[in-house]
């Protein structure tokens, strides 16, 4: 299993050689730490796997494909790892594009962009182009940011699109479908694969009417959800706790609260992550360097998980 961010630090030294660090060194070693637990994150789960590889799949079949191109769409609930299996997805393409053609740093394998709020056509083309470092000026037209996209794209011979939040774009409303429409356009001119994510796409607006036909006709769908309490959750958890870079934390501490853990984060992956990131950052910044159950629940989750937690949500380690 591996960790998004895991070997970009060094190790946990000794904590006689962390003590006996002068004071800047002890600082700079510190905020390696908190870098590190900020940037933590759980990738290898199933629905990652999934996804990269139903991606993947897509990829090849699109390669001999000179229209109508079949895409991805993942689809969940808040926090349940969408932008964890998209980026995951890229990563995997991409090294999978640079090991196949070495040395060519020309090449822009992937593309990522996030669908602004009310995204107009104008706003799609300028994060393509704010991507690809494409100068967005005011007079710049939609025509003129596509055409210049389009060419990037195709001379960098980038094979995947990944688009971000794309609930933010509404079929209901005018500004809406030519939204759509220019996602739809950028897919037909851009040899590529485009995958999409967004929170419960299959109950948006964005499947429904003639436009969202052609998209349900040509993306295949993976669903993120919850996690049960079972053993992919007890082994996330393990991992996420094996990656900590604490000098008092004992291993085994978390797996013991795992049940715990699940019931305070509904079994939402996004949600568990923030919640061991802000107790280990905490650890660090107080000086206790553990992570316990009163530290976990002194770390403020997002109001959604609040929501679904029950009453009287137990004290006690379960």
């Amino acid at each position: 299993m591996v960790m998004l961010g895991q070997a970009e630090y060094a190790a946990l030294v000794h904590e006689s050689e962390s003590d006996a660090l002068a004071k800047e060194e002890k600082i700079t070693y510190d905020e390696g730490r908190l870098d590190h637990h900020a940037r933590l994150q759980v990738v290898a789960t199933s629905t990652v796997r999934h996804t990269v590889a139903c991606g993947r799949r897509l990829v090849i079949l699109n390669r001999g494909a000179i229209s109508a191109r079949r895409g991805l769409i993942v689809s969940g609930p808040a926090n349940t790892g969408k932008t964890i299996s998209l980026t995951q997805l890229g990563l995997a393409h991409e090294l999978q594009d640079r090991s196949r053609h070495p040395g060519q740093d020309e090449r822009i394998p992937v593309i990522y962009i996030t669908v602004p709020p009310a995204a107009t056509p104008r706003m799609i083309a300028a994060e393509f182009a704010r991507f690809l470092g494409l100068p967005v000026l005011r007079s710049s037209n939609i025509t003129d940011l596509t055409e210049a996209v389009v060419g990037v794209c195709t001379k960098a011979r980038s094979g995947l699109v990944l688009v971000d939040e794309i609930h933010n774009i509404s079929l209901d409303t005018r500004t809406g479908a030519e939204a759509s429409d220019t996602l739809k356009y950028f897919s037909e001119r851009i040899p590529a694969t485009f995958a999409y994510a967004g929170i419960d796409i299959e109950n948006s607006s964005l499947l429904t009417g003639t436009r969202g036909d052609q998209i349900a006709a040509r993306f295949t769908s993976v669903a993120t959800h919850p996690f049960p309490y079972n053993a992919e959750w007890k082994g996330l958890v393990a991992q996420m706790e094996a990656n900590l870079l604490l000098h008092q934390h004992k291993r085994g501490t978390l797996t013991r609260l795992d049940r715990f853990l699940h019931t305070r984060t509904d079994g939402m992956i996004g949600t568990l992550s923030h919640q061991l990131r802000g107790a280990a950052v905490d650890a660090i910044l107080t000086g206790t360097e553990k992570i316990t159950k009163p530290g976990l629940l002194a770390v403020d989750l997002d109001i959604a998980s609040g929501r679904k937690r029950p009453r009287g949500l137990p004290d006690a380690d379960e």
